[in-house]
């Protein structure tokens, strides 16, 4: 009888999870995103296996950063914009902030964007500028179908991370990697030159995404609304369990993309820079089916991490101006920003992926703007109650979101 109780307690607990799952599920999306596949193989190519532990280090950054901003939404019932604009009290303030948030939202969806492009581009033989049009109304014909059934979004997400997961999967059966150079590289630092270093700040700053900081807390706050105390607590648990085991999955898909780079590229092809060079390389080396497995993972990321460019932006957008915006408004505000620089650079013969370094530049000055308040906000006990950081939450969080900045201002000086 015992025995039987036990398994009824865990299938409730069990069904529980389930039923609240989904936040660190879309927000992952932000962690194996285009601008993950260009730095990783660009590391796996120019370095082998040595930046495995940067990927690693950076991963544990993103967790423990999207675990307080979960905890945020959960603790407050609001999101990291809505606490921030409360506290700025004063248009002078909350404006320029808005504005500068809207840039990062902006930068990182641009590479989701051209992400897309990019795939459809190779994987189907669209012309760059059809890819570009196609790219611009994904998001939004699939949000279309989605705006009153968000429980569908986390199931469509799920089919995404699936896919860039198995495709993964696939990729390193077929590469056949060194296992003790795995293990040792993931667990031994090393930065063997000034370009190594570059590229481990590059891995970095391209994992720790502030737009899917500030849309987690928003996603957390909609789960619990109308729970009590001893609910939220136990949502704080399964916000803990979803975030590690989610973003376990990301990291290691970053690992797997850099370990199939340093096998196929290093150090014959070492390089390598652009996601386009990789998979013309890849077709020769390992075949035509596993290159496109690999495009479809991208374009499965694209068009992912574009949804949650788009989810992120108007999260942002509703909590710093308090007030509701017409989603559809939002959606085609998005698109028009990215189409416009892409479709001018195809037309003038520009490679669009150039644009991303501006975009990264913009990223590396405006990335403090979640994560410092992030860190502040979760430590203060009159704003979080029971939920507040623990002592050595709060000092592994500052030291991370130190290392971040420093790097990312490293990145800004020699970009």
């Amino acid at each position: 009888m015992m025995n039987k109780n036990k398994v009824a307690d865990a299938l409730r607990v069990l069904s529980r999870f389930i039923a609240y799952a989904g936040p660190a599920l879309i927000v992952s999306i932000g962690y194996m995103d285009p601008g993950n596949y260009g730095t990783d193989i660009q590391g796996g190519a120019a370095h082998g296996y040595t930046l495995l532990w940067v990927v690693w280090l950076a991963s544990s950054m993103a967790m423990l950063l999207q675990y307080l901003s979960g905890k945020l939404g959960i603790a407050t019932g609001l999101s990291l914009p809505e606490i921030i604009r409360q506290k700025l009290q004063k248009k002078i303030y909350i404006i320029p902030y808005w504005l500068s948030a809207e840039i990062v939202a902006a930068t990182t969806d641009l590479a989701e964007y051209l992400g897309t492009v990019i795939a459809l581009n190779l994987l189907f033989g669209v012309p760059l500028i059809y890819a570009a049009i196609f790219g611009a109304l994904d998001v939004i014909i699939i949000l279309g179908l989605t705006t009153k059934r968000f429980r569908m979004l986390e199931q469509l997400f799920l089919l995404f991370v699936s896919v860039i997961s198995f495709g993964y999967i696939y990729e390193i059966l077929v590469a056949k990697p060194d296992p003790a150079q795995i293990i040792y590289h993931s667990f031994v630092p090393s930065v063997i030159n000034s370009s190594a270093l570059l590229v481990a700040v590059g891995v970095i700053g391209a994992t720790v995404m502030p737009h899917v900081i500030f849309l987690h807390s928003a996603l957390t706050r909609d789960k619990v609304k109308g729970s009590t105390v001893e609910q939220r607590s136990r949502f704080r648990k399964y916000h803990l369990t979803e975030t590690i085991i989610i973003l376990s999955i990301a990291g290691a898909i970053n690992a797997i993309i850099m370990i199939m780079a340093a096998v196929a590229f290093n150090p014959s092809n070492s390089n390598i820079q652009s996601i386009s060079e990789a998979y013309k390389t890849l077709i020769p080396l390992f075949g035509l089916v596993a290159a496109n497995i690999f495009l479809i993972t991208l374009l499965s990321s694209g068009i992912a991490s574009s949804i949650v460019g788009t989810l992120a932006g108007q999260v942002i957008m509703e909590g710093l101006l308090g007030k509701k915006v017409n989603v559809w408004l939002r959606r085609f505000i998005t698109r028009f920003i990215n189409v416009i620089p892409t479709t001018i650079a195809i037309f003038i013969g520009i490679d669009p992926l150039h644009i991303l370094v501006y975009s990264q530049v913009a990223l590396s000055i405006l990335i403090p703007l979640p994560i410092i308040p992030l860190v502040i906000l979760t430590k203060n006990k009159a704003l979080m109650g029971q939920f507040v950081n623990r002592k050595i939450t709060t000092a592994v969080a500052s030291l991370f979101v130190g290392i971040i900045v420093i790097l990312n201002a490293y990145l800004l000086v020699t970009i």
